[in-house]
């Protein structure tokens, strides 16, 4: 199925870097799903629950009929409830791949006591996949026994009983990530009389500058524009918040990145999103980048219609 043959003399200049194959595998419930995600965001090839039978079929695939992002790691997840699953098959399968120097296979188990799996699923209402008709500690011990072989074979081993969701995701990064990534960072505008983004992580309120709206000169332009900048930047309060916003972010993301967050998505709102939050989101995306982040803007109401029922009565400033 595999095949090893080379060419004569070949690699004696350049000898291609061996594809990186990680099999991912475990008991019901330790953490597999979150870990083949946290490997897919790092940039790994992830798949589940895939016959471990059919890897040569998979891996002998010709380079031309497969993605363009054929060249990144590629890590398989199965566990007891794949079709086929066979642990001494298995480990059979890994020593033949070990044997070929155009492969560097390793394999990742997930163990956990099976109290806290006990646990998990009572929490979670499910039933385990090999006691369908038992006690979740039955399944849970048969399995056990019957992994014994994969946890032996595995040269990365993670227990997850007493590790929270995002610790595993921190371990999983520590161990496996092909490069530092940078958290990704999305600062969006928007408006808040048309709703809030639902995925905003954090949110800045534009609303106390003045309002280029009730400008007439103003009102059809936006905050790409410079006229609508330059009215902003007039407000007493502007360069004083966005001077705390950016200094707050500056502070707060190293942290993100180093909690293992893969993104973090910043949102700015003023009424009718077209006007004051474009602006700002834009000198905010400006001045991270200055401060070496790597932020992406994207304005969500920038070409909605300006209604003066959205952006509300004018403030009178008191006499």
């Amino acid at each position: 199925m595999i095949d090893s043959s080379t060419d004569e003399g070949a690699g004696s200049t350049s000898d291609p870097v061996p594809q990186r194959i990680m099999l991912v595998t475990g008991l019901s419930g330790a953490g597999k799903t979150t870990a083949l995600k946290t490997l897919e965001d790092l940039g790994w090839e992830a798949i589940d629950n895939f016959p471990i039978r059919l890897l040569p079929l998979l891996i002998d695939t010709p380079q031309s009929a497969r993605r363009p992002d054929q060249g990144r790691p590629l890590a398989i997840g199965f566990d007891a409830r794949t079709r086929g699953f066979d642990p001494a098959s298995i480990v059979r399968q890994v020593r033949e791949l070990e044997e070929h120097p155009e492969y560097a296979v390793s394999t990742l188990f997930l163990d956990c006591a099976g109290r806290e799996l006990q646990r998990r699923y009572a929490e979670t209402r499910r039933r385990h996949p090999l006691a369908q008709d038992r006690s979740a500690e039955a399944g849970i011990a048969e399995e056990r026994e019957w992994l014994q072989p994969l946890r032996r074979w595995s040269e990365n081993v993670i227990d997850t009983t007493d590790m929270p969701l995002s610790e595993l995701q921190q371990e999983v990064r520590r161990r496996f990530s092909l490069e530092k990534s940078p958290t990704s960072v999305i600062v969006t505008s928007f408006g808040f009389a048309r709703g809030m983004p639902p995925s905003a992580d954090l949110v800045f309120d534009m609303r106390f500058l003045r309002n280029p709206h009730w400008d007439r000169d103003l009102r059809p332009l936006t905050g790409l524009d410079a006229p609508v900048g330059a009215f902003v930047m007039e407000d007493p309060a502007y360069q004083g918040a966005v001077d705390r916003i950016v200094d707050l972010l500056s502070y707060l993301l190293p942290h993100y990145q180093a909690g293992a967050k893969a993104y973090v998505h910043i949102a700015i709102g003023c009424t009718g999103g077209r006007h004051r939050s474009v602006f700002v989101a834009e000198q905010i995306t400006k001045r991270l980048q200055e401060a070496g982040f790597c932020p992406t803007v994207q304005h969500r109401n920038l070409t909605s219609r300006p209604v003066d029922a959205i952006e509300g009565s004018p403030v009178q400033p008191p006499e």
